[in-house]
Protein backbone atom coordinates (compact mmCIF):
# COMPACT_ATOMS: atom_id res chain seq x y z
CA UNK A 1 0.00 0.00 0.00
CA UNK A 2 1.59 3.43 -1.21
CA UNK A 3 1.26 5.86 2.16
CA UNK A 4 2.30 8.69 0.41
CA UNK A 5 -0.84 11.14 -0.70
CA UNK A 6 -1.25 15.05 -1.12
CA UNK A 7 -1.94 17.49 1.18
CA UNK A 8 -5.20 17.75 -0.88
CA UNK A 9 -6.17 14.18 -0.49
CA UNK A 10 -5.72 14.26 3.31
CA UNK A 11 -7.86 16.93 3.94
CA UNK A 12 -10.79 15.14 1.54
CA UNK A 13 -10.57 12.78 3.83
CA UNK A 14 -11.79 14.93 6.82
CA UNK A 15 -15.21 15.53 7.13
CA UNK A 16 -17.27 18.48 8.77
CA UNK A 17 -18.08 17.23 12.67
CA UNK A 18 -15.12 14.88 13.35
CA UNK A 19 -13.60 14.57 16.52
CA UNK A 20 -9.45 15.41 15.38
CA UNK A 21 -6.60 15.18 17.73
CA UNK A 22 -3.73 17.06 16.57
CA UNK A 23 -0.31 16.66 17.65
CA UNK A 24 1.91 19.63 19.49
CA UNK A 25 2.53 21.94 22.40
CA UNK A 26 1.85 25.40 21.94
CA UNK A 27 2.14 24.80 18.69
CA UNK A 28 5.61 23.07 18.67
CA UNK A 29 4.78 20.35 15.88
CA UNK A 30 1.24 21.20 14.91
CA UNK A 31 0.72 19.75 11.67
CA UNK A 32 0.68 23.10 10.21
CA UNK A 33 0.36 22.41 6.33
CA UNK A 34 -2.60 20.03 7.54
CA UNK A 35 -4.39 22.48 9.50
CA UNK A 36 -3.92 25.04 6.71
CA UNK A 37 -5.56 22.62 4.41
CA UNK A 38 -8.63 22.37 6.66
CA UNK A 39 -8.74 26.44 6.78
CA UNK A 40 -8.95 26.69 3.40
CA UNK A 41 -11.49 23.68 2.93
CA UNK A 42 -13.91 25.55 5.64
CA UNK A 43 -13.97 22.02 7.76
CA UNK A 44 -16.37 23.09 10.38
CA UNK A 45 -17.52 21.87 13.29
CA UNK A 46 -14.45 20.40 13.99
CA UNK A 47 -14.17 18.60 18.17
CA UNK A 48 -10.19 19.27 18.60
CA UNK A 49 -8.15 17.13 21.11
CA UNK A 50 -4.81 18.91 21.63
CA UNK A 51 -2.67 20.14 25.03
CA UNK A 52 -3.59 23.37 23.90
CA UNK A 53 -5.02 25.85 21.28
CA UNK A 54 -1.61 27.57 20.75
CA UNK A 55 -1.73 31.03 19.46
CA UNK A 56 -4.35 33.36 17.76
CA UNK A 57 -1.82 33.01 14.48
CA UNK A 58 -0.15 29.65 14.64
CA UNK A 59 -1.23 26.04 13.97
CA UNK A 60 -3.96 24.90 15.20
CA UNK A 61 -4.65 28.51 17.13
CA UNK A 62 -5.92 29.50 13.59
CA UNK A 63 -8.90 26.98 13.58
CA UNK A 64 -10.02 28.41 16.85
CA UNK A 65 -9.87 32.42 15.12
CA UNK A 66 -11.64 30.73 11.77
CA UNK A 67 -14.54 29.21 14.52
CA UNK A 68 -14.05 25.80 12.83
CA UNK A 69 -14.20 24.50 16.08
CA UNK A 70 -17.38 23.39 18.19
CA UNK A 71 -15.80 22.06 21.18
CA UNK A 72 -12.17 21.81 22.49
CA UNK A 73 -10.79 19.23 24.63
CA UNK A 74 -7.75 20.78 25.85
CA UNK A 75 -5.57 21.11 29.38
CA UNK A 76 -4.84 25.05 28.90
CA UNK A 77 -6.42 27.96 26.56
CA UNK A 78 -5.15 30.58 28.12
CA UNK A 79 -2.38 31.59 25.27
CA UNK A 80 -5.43 32.16 23.00
CA UNK A 81 -7.53 34.59 23.87
CA UNK A 82 -9.87 33.16 20.93
CA UNK A 83 -10.45 30.66 22.60
CA UNK A 84 -11.51 32.18 25.83
CA UNK A 85 -13.73 34.94 24.10
CA UNK A 86 -15.90 32.39 22.26
CA UNK A 87 -16.44 30.63 25.35
CA UNK A 88 -17.44 33.40 27.30
CA UNK A 89 -19.78 34.08 24.53
CA UNK A 90 -21.46 30.47 24.13
CA UNK A 91 -19.95 30.02 20.37
CA UNK A 92 -17.26 27.40 21.62
CA UNK A 93 -17.32 24.35 24.22
CA UNK A 94 -14.60 23.66 26.38
CA UNK A 95 -13.23 20.89 27.99
CA UNK A 96 -10.71 21.88 30.41
CA UNK A 97 -8.58 18.12 31.18
CA UNK A 98 -5.41 18.72 33.57
CA UNK A 99 -2.42 17.71 31.63
CA UNK A 100 -1.48 14.29 32.93
CA UNK A 101 -4.92 12.72 32.86
CA UNK A 102 -5.52 13.86 29.16
CA UNK A 103 -2.69 12.11 28.01
CA UNK A 104 -3.37 9.18 30.11
CA UNK A 105 -6.86 9.06 28.38
CA UNK A 106 -5.52 9.02 25.59
CA UNK A 107 -3.05 6.25 25.89
CA UNK A 108 -5.87 4.73 27.79
CA UNK A 109 -7.67 4.49 24.11
CA UNK A 110 -4.01 3.43 21.81
CA UNK A 111 -4.20 0.42 24.66
CA UNK A 112 -7.89 -0.63 24.25
CA UNK A 113 -8.37 0.30 28.40
CA UNK A 114 -11.91 0.79 30.11
CA UNK A 115 -9.95 4.12 31.29
CA UNK A 116 -7.72 5.12 34.35
CA UNK A 117 -7.50 5.98 37.75
CA UNK A 118 -6.28 9.09 39.11
CA UNK A 119 -6.29 11.15 41.93
CA UNK A 120 -5.74 14.42 40.02
CA UNK A 121 -9.39 16.21 40.09
CA UNK A 122 -10.34 14.89 43.27
CA UNK A 123 -12.53 17.26 45.24
CA UNK A 124 -12.53 19.56 42.75
CA UNK A 125 -15.22 20.63 40.08
CA UNK A 126 -13.14 18.32 37.51
CA UNK A 127 -14.53 15.48 39.25
CA UNK A 128 -18.39 16.57 39.03
CA UNK A 129 -20.18 13.76 37.38
CA UNK A 130 -17.25 11.48 37.34
CA UNK A 131 -16.81 7.61 38.94
CA UNK A 132 -15.14 7.95 42.28
CA UNK A 133 -13.33 4.86 43.26
CA UNK A 134 -11.90 4.00 46.12
CA UNK A 135 -8.23 1.55 45.95
CA UNK A 136 -6.84 0.66 49.43
CA UNK A 137 -8.37 3.74 50.87
CA UNK A 138 -7.46 6.16 48.87
CA UNK A 139 -10.06 7.45 46.38
CA UNK A 140 -9.52 7.98 42.33
CA UNK A 141 -11.43 9.53 39.42
CA UNK A 142 -12.31 7.24 36.97
CA UNK A 143 -10.93 8.96 33.55
CA UNK A 144 -12.80 7.28 30.50
CA UNK A 145 -10.66 6.95 27.28
CA UNK A 146 -10.31 9.48 24.79
CA UNK A 147 -10.24 8.52 20.55
CA UNK A 148 -10.64 10.16 17.64
CA UNK A 149 -12.11 9.95 14.29
CA UNK A 150 -8.74 11.63 12.80
CA UNK A 151 -5.07 12.04 14.44
CA UNK A 152 -2.99 14.87 12.46
CA UNK A 153 0.39 14.43 13.63
CA UNK A 154 3.70 15.50 13.01
CA UNK A 155 6.90 13.54 11.84
CA UNK A 156 10.42 14.68 12.03
CA UNK A 157 11.86 11.55 9.78
CA UNK A 158 9.48 9.22 8.13
CA UNK A 159 9.77 6.66 6.40
CA UNK A 160 7.55 4.85 3.64
CA UNK A 161 6.02 2.53 5.56
CA UNK A 162 5.04 4.90 8.07
CA UNK A 163 7.60 4.77 11.02
CA UNK A 164 7.95 8.00 12.51
CA UNK A 165 11.15 9.71 14.63
CA UNK A 166 10.68 13.08 16.28
CA UNK A 167 12.67 15.34 17.22
CA UNK A 168 13.31 16.21 20.64
CA UNK A 169 9.88 18.38 22.13
CA UNK A 170 8.21 17.45 19.12
CA UNK A 171 7.49 13.81 20.46
CA UNK A 172 5.10 15.68 22.46
CA UNK A 173 1.58 14.67 22.39
CA UNK A 174 2.14 12.77 18.88
CA UNK A 175 3.10 9.09 19.55
CA UNK A 176 0.23 9.07 21.91
CA UNK A 177 -2.04 10.15 19.17
CA UNK A 178 -1.11 8.45 16.66
CA UNK A 179 -2.40 5.19 19.10
CA UNK A 180 -6.07 6.36 19.55
CA UNK A 181 -7.56 7.21 16.27
CA UNK A 182 -9.32 5.54 13.47
CA UNK A 183 -7.13 7.08 10.99
CA UNK A 184 -3.34 8.55 11.23
CA UNK A 185 -2.14 10.83 9.05
CA UNK A 186 1.47 11.97 9.25
CA UNK A 187 2.85 15.18 8.64
CA UNK A 188 6.08 14.45 7.67
CA UNK A 189 9.65 17.05 7.87
CA UNK A 190 11.51 14.35 5.58
CA UNK A 191 10.47 11.38 4.28
CA UNK A 192 13.11 8.94 3.45
CA UNK A 193 12.95 5.23 2.37
CA UNK A 194 12.52 2.17 4.27
CA UNK A 195 15.85 1.14 6.53
CA UNK A 196 17.14 4.49 6.27
CA UNK A 197 15.39 4.96 10.24
CA UNK A 198 17.42 2.84 12.81
CA UNK A 199 15.18 0.39 13.44
CA UNK A 200 16.31 1.79 17.49
CA UNK A 201 14.92 5.22 16.13
CA UNK A 202 11.54 4.23 15.50
CA UNK A 203 9.55 5.84 18.15
CA UNK A 204 5.71 5.08 16.05
CA UNK A 205 5.66 1.89 14.00
CA UNK A 206 4.41 2.33 10.74
CA UNK A 207 1.19 0.26 11.60
CA UNK A 208 0.21 2.91 13.60
CA UNK A 209 -0.01 5.32 10.37
CA UNK A 210 -2.11 5.15 7.48
CA UNK A 211 -1.43 7.94 5.54
CA UNK A 212 2.34 10.48 4.67
CA UNK A 213 1.87 13.74 4.11
CA UNK A 214 5.31 16.19 3.23
CA UNK A 215 5.41 18.80 5.51
CA UNK A 216 7.76 22.00 6.13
Amino acid sequence: MNKLISIEEAADMIKDGMTIMFGGFLGCKNPFKLVDALIEKGIKDITLIANDTSFPEVGIGKLIVNKQVKKVIASHIGTNKETGNQMNYGELEVELVPQGTLAERIRAAGGGLGGVLTPTGIGTIVAEGKTIVEVDGKQYLLEKPLKADVALIVGAKVDTKGNIRYAKATRNFNPIMATAADLVIVEADEIVEPGQIDPDDVMTPGIFVDYIVKGE
